[in-house]
């Protein structure tokens, strides 16, 4: 009976890895020139109130897979959240840099960047801007 439990959890991690995440409908890997529609948002989202991003900081939406920064002269970065190296949705934020929990790789949360393998490829840029005090956030233009 303990091969059988073992193998269910596996099945639900695999499972719950490969299902789709609800909000801009990511791709996992980019393309090896950095573009193309596979790794690019396929709609834009409202993330909630401008405020809620400080000067020289970044949040996490988990639910949609984004993460957005704002420089200290206040303008916004937004990137796609899932790991460039195996296509785990990052889930952890501390600072400004994001922690892949499956594998480890940790990125700049401000540039997109690499900060830790074993993921070689930074995130995917998105395209972010502010509508009535309001973070949206989509296809890169």
């Amino acid at each position: 009976m303990p091969a059988r439990s073992s193998a269910s959890r596996r099945t639900v991690l695999r499972g719950a890895a490969a299902a789709p995440v609800a909000g801009l409908g990511l791709a996992a890997c980019s393309s090896s020139d950095g573009g193309g529609s596979a790794s690019a948002a396929t709609e834009s989202v409202d993330l909630g109130k401008e405020s809620e991003v400080a000067k020289g900081g970044a949040k996490l939406y988990r639910d949609h897979n984004v993460v957005v920064s704002r420089a200290r002269d206040g303008s916004l970065k937004a990137y796609s959240t899932i790991c460039t190296h195996a296509g785990c949705p990052i889930n952890k934020l501390e600072g400004t840099t994001l922690v892949c929990p499956c594998h480890g790789s940790r990125f700049d949360a401000v540039t997109g960047e690499v900060v830790q393998a074993p993921a070689t490829q930074p995130l995917t840029e998105l395209a972010v801007k502010t509508t009535g005090g309001r973070i949206v956030a989509g296809p890169a233009d």
